[in-house]
């Protein structure tokens, strides 16, 4: 049966559902014809429609659309893009080669998929992804409304959602093990521990198949479809069932007080360079969807080092970018994104760096007013080298960033280096030589010591070189500079002394990141000491090497109770509330910080200390904390601060004493006697003023 078709409109992109039919829309410059497949299910290898558009009556300007009627929500469609395939000027037109839509919000056929054959010659029509026609609007919300967590008050919660539950052990069923399900059966864990927001490795729609030979691309950064959650995390397998399930997780973690936000990934594409498959972008208009080489642009630049670099600068991928942004705001409630490798979106279609004042993607991302309020997170930086920590927070006025030098300095102090305290100052106050703006908010530094790029909190304190052999890359990937310390041997041990050690650096690195100025992030499974066996790149192990292990939660409890004492402690005090970089001062009436050696006032800048001590105090909510930081390898006797008659110094926190009481709620902190205080070697301790 032939369907009746007419003109169609080209805007909005993509496939709508109207109220007799769908139309549909593609951008592409270069193109000379395409046709629209229709398929009668995820996985008919042939169309049974073929639609061919007519550039006179189907394009208008450079978008290509049809609308076709008595069809609708559960259509499977695809492209055939026909064009120029000449590499040298930038276009791989393959007729070939089925592509997807790239504002399809949904994509079948995971079960046909081949890579490869989308990467060599042939049709590779029965072995193609789909996109499928989506009514957002056939979904109860329940009156779901965004949380809009200020920053000051939000502790991060960096995850994958695939290994939260995929361990036989976390007690999910097996058909929910590693999907939205799953984690929604563990938003309890995450709610007991004080979590506030979820950060969530790629659930866009990626290539399971892009990473060596054998291994998985576990992390996601290899996305296909920006528009689409990833069908390996439903638990659902009918068409609908990822779209339905990501929705049935925001709202669950809503109405548990969780913000969501989404790592999403627009500087590289799982296309790859110049041998990689034709999946979607390549075969539609690959000089306008990607940075080329100036000279020869069959060469894609590689700012990203995965091959190929997305054109966010361009008016058209700038468009697709803001477009998913507000899709995954307004139908789908998220709260916010993690932009990975966000430098690259600063860079111009040449690859140039254009991170300043004046109109950029950057600007035109925050200045979105359905985006308004939304939690923008920026990796400040990319595999090219551009370096722009300070920068997203000095030129916008809405982003974040990781701090990336906060986590390197916390880590050498903790270590043990040298030259090394004045920096770690600056990091605990809210890095102020970094974000250099007066009205800056102090919490848009996201504060962190580990993350899922790199080792995890228990291999910080157990190796001092990464062991990456299973990643098959004879251990050349993954970064070598990682400011860690085995504590006297390296990876597992049965030394009961190096264990120990090991553990109390692990509090001395949590400690610091929870009394710092800033919003705290932590790496899923570090409250319960997860391992990776010293491999610092991860990105292609799903197996239990990468997974959650839920038996930790018994065997690590104490260390469990410590996080999350430490996040309640940091809720429950206007000090770490501030909006404001904290004044530096003995005498303010406002919330401030006094730097203190082992002697009142006399901090020790010199290069080879490795001890400091501050008080902050916060005289309208009366709270006044001292806290004295010892990372050399011997004992240090601190002078207290002396307080007013009916007052006394309590301990909250002694990172040197056993684990079940090295932190206390703060009803039942100790009263401490002296006028001074030993800090054993590298050891942490939080003093807080209660009256007696």
């Amino acid at each position: 049966m032939t369907l009746k078709t007419d003109h169609g409109k080209s805007h909005p992109v993509g496939a709508t559902v109207l109220a007799d039919g769908v139309n549909f829309s593609l951008f592409s410059k270069y193109a000379t014809a395409i046709e629209l497949l229709l398929f009668d299910d995820a996985n008919s290898p042939q169309p049974s429609q073929i639609i061919r558009l007519n550039p006179q009556e189907n394009r208008t300007f450079f978008y290509w659309h049809i609308f076709v009627h008595g069809i609708g929500a559960s259509q499977v469609y695809a492209y055939r893009v026909y064009g120029p395939d000449n590499p040298a000027q930038g276009h791989r037109f393959d007729p070939d080669k089925v592509v997807l839509d790239p504002y399809a919000k949904a994509i079948v056929g995971a079960e046909i998929y081949d890579r490869q054959a989308a990467s060599e010659k042939g049709d590779n029509c029965h072995r193609a992804l789909r996109g499928l026609v989506v009514d957002t609007g056939r979904y109860d919300w329940e009156d779901d409304k965004p949380l809009r967590t200020p920053y000051s008050a939000s502790f991060i919660y960096e995850m994958h959602v695939g290994g939260f539950t995929r361990n036989p052990n976390s007690g999910v069923s097996e058909e929910k093990r590693g999907t939205f399900a799953g984690l929604i059966e563990k938003i309890p864990y995450l709610k007991t521990l004080g979590i506030t927001a979820v950060e969530l490795l790629p659930i866009h729609y990626f290539d399971p198949a892009s990473a060596m030979s054998g291994l998985t691309n576990y992390w996601g950064y290899s996305t296909i479809s920006f528009f689409a959650p990833h069908a390996g995390y439903s638990s659902d397998r009918s068409p609908f069932g990822p779209l339905n399930e990501f929705r049935d997780l925001v709202k669950a973690l809503h109405k548990a007080g969780i913000e969501v936000i989404l790592d999403v990934v627009f500087n590289h594409t799982a296309e790859g360079d110049e041998i990689g498959p034709t999946l979607s972008f390549k075969g539609i208009d690959n000089r306008t969807y990607y940075i080329l080489d100036g000279e020869d642009k069959s060469i894609y630049s590689n700012y990203t080092g995965c091959g190929n670099t997305l054109k966010g600068s361009h008016p058209i991928v700038g468009k697709m970018i803001l477009d998913c942004l507000r899709y995954w705001v307004s139908e789908m409630h998220v709260d916010g994104f993690r932009f990975d490798l966000a430098a690259v979106l600063s860079r111009n279609v040449d690859g140039e760096p254009i991170l300043q004042k004046g109109y950029n993607m950057i600007w035109a991302i925050e200045s979105d007013p359905v985006l308004a309020g939304t939690k923008l997170i920026a990796e400040a930086w990319d595999a090219a080298g551009l370096y722009s920590v300070g920068q997203f927070v000095e030129f916008a006025d809405w982003f974040s960033e990781w701090n990336g030098p906060f986590r390197d300095d916390v880590r050498a102090f903790v270590r043990g280096d040298t030259s090394i305290v004045t920096k770690l100052a600056a990091r605990i106050l809210g890095s102020p030589d970094i974000y250099h703006r007066p009205d800056t908010d102090v919490n848009r530094s996201i504060n962190f010591v580990t993350c899922h790029d790199g080792f995890t909190l228990n291999d910080l304190v157990s190796y001092n070189e990464k062991h990456n052999e299973a990643n098959g890359e004879e251990n050349r990937d993954g970064c070598n500079d990682n400011f860690s310390w085995n504590c006297g041997v390296e990876g597992e041990t049965n030394n009961e002394a190096i264990k120990t050690l090991r553990l109390q650096q692990i509090k001395n690195l949590l400690t610091i990141l929870f009394i710092s100025q800033g919003t705290p992030m932590l790496l899923m499974g570090d409250e319960v000491r997860r391992t990776q066996k010293g491999n610092n790149n991860a990105y292609c192990q799903d197996n239990q090497l990468s997974w959650f292990d839920w038996s930790a939660v018994e065997q690590e409890f104490d260390l469990w109770c410590f996080v999350r004492r430490l996040i309640d402690f940091n809720k429950k005090l206007a000090l770490f509330r501030q909006e404001k970089l904290l004044e530096v001062t003995y005498t303010s009436l406002e919330p401030h910080l006094s730097w203190h050696g082992v002697q009142l006032s006399k901090p020790d800048w010199s290069e080879d200390s490795r001890s400091l001590a501050f008080s902050l105090r916060h005289p309208k909510a009366n709270e006044y904390l001292h806290i004295m930081l010892n990372a050399y390898w011997k004992p240090l006797n601190f002078q207290l601060p002396p307080l007013g008659q009916g007052e006394k110094w309590h301990r909250v926190i002694d990172t040197a004493g056993q684990l079940s009481e090295a932190a206390c709620d703060l009803d039942a902190a100790v009263a401490i006697e002296s006028e001074n205080y030993r800090v054993q070697a590298r050891s942490a301790v939080v003093l807080i003023v209660k009256p007696v």
